[in-house]
């Protein structure tokens, strides 16, 4: 008898609310887990201050979005304060296929396309430890208005109440505490016995 786990990757789902951190998180979890593969998504919003085209972001215009909507380029997108956010299809597709884990980073709304598409995702809602900080988190980003910050925070209260439809929730009070238990979550994940393949 021989054992071996799959050789397909899976794909993680990390989520939460605007400002909860999730570039964070995911950026300190890729340093400690350098074989798992980040997807970049697309967005029409402006960089911010220090980010990449290509590295943070695919920066679009709506009209380059509207397109890869068009030609379901994207295996996920939705419209948030205005802008559109989505995850490209082909390079998670193939990332998959190499035996590769893909993690993604998106918000709620976007989470419930992909579970429609791919069902077997390991999918992870990141929670703030308290709304006010969450809405310290956001101020701090320096970039909302009152108007926008009411409406993002107003987003959180009914993004909180969708826990339920997520495998796992982690707290982020602390970065590295944060990405301790997603790498544990991916660790077990592997070792799920519906993952192992047994052969004479």
């Amino acid at each position: 008898m021989k054992a071996h786990y799959q050789t397909q990757g899976f794909l993680i789902i990390l989520s939460g609310p605007s400002g909860v951190g999730k570039g964070t998180v995911c950026t300190a979890l890729r340093k400690r887990m350098p074989e798992l593969a980040y997807s970049v998504s697309a967005t029409t919003r402006a960089p911010r201050e220090g980010e990449k085209d290509g590295v943070n972001y695919f920066f679009k215009t709506v009209e380059e979005f509207k397109q890869m909507i068009e030609n379901e380029e994207l295996i996920e997108w939705a419209q948030y304060v205005d802008n559109y956010y989505g995850t490209p299809r082909h390079f998670v597709e193939e990332t998959l296929a190499s035996g590769k884990d893909v993690i993604l980073e998106i918000d709620v709304q976007g989470a419930h396309q992909v579970k429609e598409r791919f069902p077997h995702a390991i999918f992870i809602f990141l929670l703030p430890p308290t709304i006010e900080e969450l809405k310290n988190r956001i101020i701090g980003r320096g970039s909302e208005t009152e108007i926008t910050l009411a409406h993002r925070l107003n987003a959180a209260t009914d993004e909180f109440k969708q826990i339920n439809q997520y495998d796992y929730v982690v707290i982020n009070d602390e970065v590295e505490k944060a990405c301790e238990r997603v790498e544990a979550i991916i660790k077990a994940e592997h070792c799920r016995v519906d993952r192992l393949v047994m052969t004479e």
